[in-house]
């Protein structure tokens, strides 16, 4: 395939979810209340953690802000693309849009697994060895932890990146997705991706998957250890969030990205699960079960109330 060729295709089509107008119209509207919630929750929990002391001193909400900071990230790569699609005819994306939307989409996306799997070794520490949980967890560590998590992340973007972007495309071009992605994007190179598809599996879905059974591992390690029934409900009862961020996270990562070869007519659902569901859910999952989080809302929305009654004094 000479250079002529490989540089023909200059724009991909995305399929979208339809080309009906009323249809497109409710997408329109029920994924920009998804996308307003995500701000809304995760600008929230940042800016509660951030505000609290005592939340900001310890390493869990340290964590937690982060994510939400990445949730935010996650959501952001995606939405505002999609929902100006529900508003065009044609929804169009330029080969250098496509690539630059693949890379951040994997570099936010593998820096939340790592960072996920931090916060299962956090709660490790604070229920396994509560006597040492401040001295290991030092704001020195959790902050090298979540520089390793972007970094992880970055490393495995710009391998996923170059695979695909060395690929040479010159038809068909609709990409059969809202956004572009490594599985959807390889099918339409002219070229084997036979390798290429096995390097995914390789990188994306063997990341997802391992981490996925180290983190189930840690929580029912957690379980094993402690042997009072009420020390065993409370652990339950802190883990709980995190195990059901876990699922709703990994789940559709593991569906998407440990599978090469195959399409599944519910890609697209599932693309959305990960990619707008969850970064929506995460901040209700962990306000809703956290009574500390909660109670430093409540403050924040005191203090927000005292300063406009001050102004209008």
């Amino acid at each position: 395939m000479d250079e002529n060729q490989t540089e023909f295709v200059r724009e991909f089509v995305l399929a979208g979810f339809s080309q009906t107008p009323a249809i497109e119209a409710g997408l329109f509207v029920l994924f920009l209340f998804f996308y307003v919630s995500i701000w809304v929750g995760n600008v929230l929990i940042m800016l509660t953690v951030v505000s609290d002391n005592c939340l900001n001193s310890s390493p869990m909400y340290f964590l937690l802000g982060n994510l939400s900071f990445l949730d935010l990230c996650y959501s952001t790569v995606t939405t505002p693309k999609l929902l100006a699609d529900f508003l065009e005819n044609e929804k169009l994306i330029t080969y250098d849009q496509c690539i630059v939307q693949l890379f951040f989409l994997h570099f936010v996306g593998a820096a939340e697994m790592f960072l996920l799997t931090v916060m299962a070794y956090d709660r490790y520490v604070a229920i396994c060895r509560p006597l040492h949980y401040t001295t290991v967890m030092s704001r020195r560590l959790c902050c090298f932890l979540v520089a390793a998590s972007w970094t992880g992340g970055f490393v495995h973007s710009i391998v996923q990146t170059i695979l695909t972007n060395h690929l040479p495309f010159c038809g068909p071009k609709q990409v059969d997705n809202f956004f572009c992605d490594v599985p959807s994007v390889i099918k339409l190179a002219c070229a084997d991706t036979f390798v290429i598809e096995l390097l995914m599996v390789s990188n994306s879905g063997l990341i997802s998957t391992s981490s996925f059974v180290v983190l189930i591992s840690s929580y029912t390690t957690i379980l094993v250890k402690i042997r009072s029934k009420e020390g065993r409900q409370k652990a339950l009862s802190t883990c709980a969030s995190h195990l059901m961020v876990v699922t709703l996270f990994f789940g559709p990562c593991i569906f998407i990205y440990a599978w090469p070869f195959s399409t599944f007519s519910v890609d697209k659902l599932v693309s959305v699960l990960y990619n707008v569901v969850t970064p929506m859910l995460n901040p209700l999952i962990y306000t809703l079960r956290n009574k500390n989080v909660k109670s430093a809302m409540w403050k924040l929305w005191d203090r927000s109330g005292l300063t406009k009654k001050k102004q209008e004094t």
